[in-house]
């Protein structure tokens, strides 16, 4: 099967480009496989972050791509149908997570039916930070697809609230196997400068309002001095109001841990063994990619009941699911884990079960079936 990919590939950096990346090392085992890749992701004045780009210091999979769009100039749109129709693909596959991606996307998406079938794999269907314009622009990409693929059933959901009639299937999100394995605890915790006889706490990922760490940090303000939290990633925004709830905490300076960048993939096994869980205090979520790394790394997780995160998590039994978003719960929750040592080996027990399932492997053939029955 001839199988074109148009989504972000290196030189972008981030977990969409990452999850790309291993999907197409895995097609292309089997199948002949193009990555075309976005010239121009976002118009840097609408990207929150540092850069979209790797850098000198990060690793990154250079996937081999041409690229073709960019989203933010409609004459690329007519270009990039018309690379893609000119290799002649049986299928094309497109990442959708936001609906700046709708008008892109979608123009390609139309162009491309009557060539091939097109299948999307829909990371958010409703956005996590909603505007106006979401909706429209979500249906208009939509209505270029012959098949959808969610991550998760929270998802496939809110698919069919918005009218979906068409083939879909619900494939959940595989683990991040390419970041190495994990190092020795103490080790990791002498590297960071953590103390080796706390219970460590890890927040890891972009730090956005959705992913609620002002949450967290209310609720590490009711557990004792034995706990210590690290933050680890790139604020989006601005980081003053979680700095200001910082310094309420006291002793803050010896109990909190700050990295506020982007962490490089080469980087990710050391925060990820220091931690004894993971926290995702999120106020509203789909499906998870830092959950797919803390699986890879046997990290058990403390979630929120939002999404799909009770779904993937708190169903499999790898985690903890905090029934409500409050610090006053989530502190509860962290002392359930900590206070019953059998909770954390039941939860590596299951994770080590879920990582058997989780494949890329899997995911790829699951995904090809549901490919070959539209």
């Amino acid at each position: 099967m001839k199988i074109a990919i148009l989504s972000c590939f290196y030189p972008f950096r981030g977990g969409i480009s990452q999850f790309n990346a291993c999907l197409y090392k895995e097609l292309v085992k089997q199948h002949e496989v193009k990555a075309f890749n976005f010239s121009r992701q976002y118009p840097e004045l609408l990207f929150p972050g540092k850069t979209q780009y790797v850098t000198e210091e990060d690793t990154a999979e250079k996937i081999p791509s041409e690229a073709v769009l960019d989203t933010a100039n409609p004459i690329t749109y007519v270009r990039a149908a018309e690379k893609i129709r000119e290799w002649g693909p049986d299928v094309l596959l497109v990442r959708y997570w936001m609906s700046w991606f709708g008008p892109s996307l979608g123009y390609v998406c139309r162009r491309l039916r009557k060539n091939c079938k097109v299948v999307g794999i829909l990371d958010n269907v409703v956005p996590h930070e909603q505007r106006f314009f979401d909706t429209p622009l979500t249906r208009y990409f939509l209505s270029g697809l012959d098949g959808a693929v969610t991550l998760c059933g929270a998802v496939a959901q809110d698919l069919l609230k918005l009218g979906w009639s068409r083939p879909h299937s619900i494939i959940q999100h595989p683990l991040y196997s390419h970041f190495g394995q994990k190092i020795d605890r103490d080790e990791a915790c002498h590297r960071l400068g953590i103390p080796t006889d706390k219970r460590n706490i890890l927040f890891f990922g972009l730090i956005r309002e959705y992913k609620g760490l002002d949450i967290l940090l209310e609720a590490f303000k009711l557990l004792g001095p034995e706990y210590h939290l690290t933050i680890a990633g790139e604020p989006y925004g601005s980081f003053d109001r979680y700095r200001q709830l910082i310094d309420e905490i006291p002793d803050s300076g010896l109990r909190i841990l700050k990295k506020l960048d982007y962490i490089p993939d080469e980087e990710v096994p050391l925060w990820f063994s220091a931690a004894d869980v993971t926290v995702l205090p999120y106020r509203s979520a789909t499906q998870s990619g830092i959950s797919a790394v803390s699986y890879h790394f046997e990290v058990p997780m403390i979630v929120t009941d939002v999404g799909g995160l009770k779904e993937t998590i708190g169903e499999r039994g790898t985690g903890i699911v905090s029934e409500q978003c409050s610090p006053q719960a989530i502190a509860a929750a962290i002392g359930h884990y900590f206070s019953h040592p059998s909770v954390k080996e039941d939860c590596i027990a299951a994770i080590r079960k879920e990582k058997e399932r989780l494949s890329w492997n899997n995911f790829a053939k699951q995904l090809v079936s549901f490919i070959k029955s539209l």
